[in-house]
């Protein structure tokens, strides 16, 4: 008897998922999101901070923390290096995408995130949290009637963060090979 090969998801293919603006999602109960997280001061003390925080409203997978440059310095304006994170979050209870993003700005504020500088000044990000992807509750509802032509997605891509930097298509294809 010959044993058949493992299969592992070990890639895939963003491009094919659904994209879904944010403001046509906002009161979708989601499930599980895909979240990157970013810091260019102090990341040491509030990226574990986050994560804990994160960790309160389900279960947390998280990919290796990059360090990068931020993709707007320049030779005439250095900037401070970024640590970015992606984390995989399974609600505990669903909630609204528009509940979800009141809650990660509520983080980024208990995580000191200041967001108006003076001219010239360089910016510091305590927490940046940024919402990547979402799994929908299977819940009937208007915008699962629009789509049931076509199975309903796994995961929707939000369009206004689509494409991804690279170190957050580093990240979810982690996650993707490890977790999801």
């Amino acid at each position: 008897m010959t044993a058949k090969p493992m299969t592992h998801k070990t890639s895939i293919d963003l491009e094919t998922l659904t994209q879904g603006e944010p403001e046509t999602l906002q009161t979708q109960p989601v499930v599980e999101v895909v979240l990157a997280l970013g810091s260019n001061y102090q990341a040491d003390k509030y990226l574990p901070l986050a994560r804990k925080r994160l960790a309160a409203l389900g279960k947390v997978d998280l990919s290796t923390a990059f360090q990068n440059p931020d993709f707007t310095a320049s030779l005439d304006q250095p900037k401070p290096d970024y640590t970015n994170q992606c984390v995989h979050l399974v609600l505990t209870t669903p909630m609204s995408l528009q509940r979800l993003q009141q809650t990660f700005k509520s983080l980024e504020g208990d995580c000191n995130r200041c967001r108006k500088t003076e001219p010239n000044q360089v910016r510091r990000v305590t927490m940046d949290i940024d919402i990547l992807m979402i799994k929908l509750a299977n819940v009937e509802n208007s915008l699962s009637r629009k789509l049931a032509s076509k199975p309903m997605p796994d995961w929707i891509v939000m369009a206004d963060r689509y494409p991804f930097k690279a170190h957050e298509n580093a990240g979810i294809q982690e996650l993707i090979s490890t977790k999801l």
